[in-house]
């Protein structure tokens, strides 16, 4: 049943996978309904022709994705989002299941306990990000500079890879502790971040599974819960508190190109996600609104504002600053292989990069070798 799942998920017939492992469709279907055993050989070219691991086909899968595909049945609406979550959800669980403190899905414990519920209201939703920011040990009114950073601090730890433009902007799993994102980084930076606020929202409510598709183009008739989330993305990055007062000083200021544009680096969203905000908070029109919209920020923005450029933030293959530090533990320890640790970091370690190897006695090596 496993070969099958991981074979439709990369997209393949039983012949296509027949013809990459060097067996006919016959002896495939006879793998997969279970009237015929495979040999290890055979299962690792399974596994190497679909993309997984192999012992994806041994492990027990995270309970969310589970339920997701059962509900979905096997052609799930975006099945690369799908098969990169589950196999980072698995890559995550399998380091926790070593033990490694430095994972720190502990600190999801307070947001479980806190048992929060999913918002109803533009006004729940607005709470909801005021507790969020709490959770996470913010300043209730000022940017948030490192959003990866800050969801790690209560256990959702995000990855990124560029997935394409027409796929989906996140998804999110939940493990039997913490949780997993995934965000699509093929989006300019404001909308990543604003992708990972929503998945926030995700997490705070226990959504098992979602894939999220186009964030912040909910029409509030068309999905409730998915436009509330929206409400919640935008005032966790935009706190209403502290919007109201910059903009309107700035405005009075400056003006309102030179307002938006100090706002919207300040806070590293893009101008349509500026743009919503103001509007809902009854600080511009409907007209003002869409000129903000389409105000862009040029290289004289940064050079006459003196803007701060930091470092894009999910940009291109990413992994959580906690993972990487428990891999490396994981090496120091040889506990994992060199190898299998540059698989679980994802091309963005080299060799070199990790930590040297420990020297050995002479007594070590023959009492490893034996």
């Amino acid at each position: 049943m496993r070969i099958q799942e991981a074979r439709t998920r990369a997209g393949m017939s039983q012949g296509d996978l027949g013809r990459a492992v060097g067996l006919d469709r016959t002896a495939m279907n006879r793998i997969e309904s279970g009237g015929r055993k495979v040999t290890a050989l055979e299962l690792s070219d399974i596994a190497a022709a679909v993309g997984v691991r192999m012992s994806t086909f041994f492990e027990d899968p995270v309970p969310a994705l589970v339920e997701h595909r059962s509900s979905q049945g096997l052609d799930t609406a975006d099945s690369q989002i799908d098969a990169l979550l589950a196999a980072l959800a698995g890559e995550v669980e399998f380091v926790a299941g070593l033990g490694v403190t430095e994972l720190g899905l502990d600190a999801a414990d307070p947001v479980r306990a806190a048992g929060l519920a999913p918002p109803s209201t533009s006004a729940a939703a607005e709470a909801l990000a005021a507790r969020a920011r709490d959770l996470m040990s913010l300043p209730p009114h000022g940017p948030i500079h490192r959003l990866s950073d800050s969801v790690a601090e209560i256990g959702l730890l995000v990855f990124s890879r560029d997935i394409g433009k027409d796929t989906a902007d996140a998804g999110t799993v939940l493990l039997t502790r913490g949780g997993v994102s995934l965000v699509n980084s093929h989006m300019k930076v404001g909308r990543r971040r604003l992708a990972l606020a929503h998945e926030l929202g995700h997490y705070l409510i226990a959504d098992a599974y979602t894939v999220d598709w186009r964030v912040a183009d909910h029409p509030d008739h068309a999905v409730p819960m998915e436009s509330r989330l929206d409400r919640f993305a935008r005032a966790l990055l935009l706190p209403a508190a502290g919007i109201t007062q910059q903009w309107r000083a700035s405005v009075d200021r400056h003006g309102e190109r030179t307002a938006a544009v100090l706002l919207a680096s300040e806070f590293r969203v893009d101008m349509a996600t500026l743009a919503t905000r103001l509007k809902e908070l009854t600080l511009v029109s409907g007209e003002v609104a869409a000129a903000v919209r389409n105000y862009r920020t040029t290289r004289a923005d940064l050079v006459e504002m003196n803007l701060y450029v930091p470092l894009e933030e999910l940009e291109e293959t990413t992994v959580p600053g906690r993972f990487a530090r428990a891999v490396l533990r994981l090496v120091r320890d040889e506990r994992v292989s060199r190898e299998r640790a540059l698989e679980m970091l994802q091309g963005t370690f080299d060799e070199a990069d990790l930590p040297p190897m420990r020297p050995r006695r002479p007594d070590e090596i023959w009492t490893f070798v034996s």
